[in-house]
């Protein structure tokens, strides 16, 4: 979405029951203002999916690099040849260990290695920005963005963004480039898809009982696709955002959409 679970667009959402909607964050908030925001964040009910067009993404209180988190690189040994290319590993998301839900950005950069993880400001909605966690900031194909339910501690995982060019996978196989019969074959059954919104951005709206509306470990999938670019306009534009569609439909089979932003939520 936001431009690669968003730009102009928000990057995360939660599904209609959560209801999350938390008041912009004062530049400096006292501890006990802090409490009171992660307060108003509910426990995700378990019937309850992200779902990328509806999430109402609270924008934290800018949050200071501690000393302690920030580590130089390794000296450069003399006469060293040429750094050698960057692997594009691939990594997989479990909603345990380093990515569950009590999580923060020492257990990541302790598994990750601290110059592999910097703390930053990411897009969120209508242009405004979001302190987070990003692993490999400098490799579009192993970036991956992490959101703290307390950004002041840089602690308990709120929301995992998969984007861009990255080859994160996330719980139950989903990866960036799926298509709806893939999806399909994952969920062991078809889904439901909201249709295109005017950004070009469709998204599953309820996994509809299957395996993927059950992850282990207690967190949510969300999707946003986007339409093959080859497909023609007017074909997208019979598809609006404000109805839904079974993935199996032909209709919105014919726009041949595939996974843009994968959103791991708890």
């Amino acid at each position: 979405m936001r431009g690669g679970w968003f730009g102009k667009r928000l990057t995360a959402v939660l599904a209609p029951a959560f209801g999350l909607s938390l008041a912009l964050a004062a530049s400096s908030l006292s501890a006990a203002q802090q409490r009171q925001i992660n307060q108003v964040n509910p426990d995700l009910d378990t019937e309850d999916q992200l779902a990328p067009s509806q999430m109402k993404q609270p924008v934290p209180a800018a949050v200071a690099h501690p000393a302690s988190a920030m580590h130089s690189a390794a000296p450069t040994p003399r006469h060293a040849g040429p750094a050698p290319a960057i692997e594009a590993r691939t990594h997989t998301i479990a909603c345990s260990g380093t990515f569950g839900k009590d999580s923060s950005h020492l257990k990541l950069a302790m598994t990750f290695d601290s110059r592999n993880i910097t703390f930053t400001d990411v897009d969120s909605t209508a242009g405004t920005k979001v302190p987070a966690s990003v692993l490999y900031p400098k490799d579009p194909k192993q970036r991956l963005e992490v959101w703290w339910a307390n950004p002041a501690a840089r602690s308990d995982t709120y929301l995992i963004v998969i984007n861009g060019k990255s080859n994160w996978a996330a719980p139950g196989g989903l990866r960036l480039g799926l298509t709806l019969a893939q999806l399909e074959k994952l969920n062991h059954k078809p889904f439901k898809v909201k249709g295109f919104d005017k950004d070009g951005v469709a998204s599953v709206s309820d996994w509809d009982g299957g395996v993927l509306a059950s992850l282990p470990g207690g967190c949510k999938s969300g999707l946003s696709l986007r339409a093959d670019p080859k497909v023609p306009p007017e074909t997208v534009a019979g598809l609006p955002a404000d109805k839904e569609y079974s993935s199996a439909d032909p209709e919105i089979r014919a726009a041949k959409p595939a996974v843009s932003e994968i959103l791991i939520g708890y």
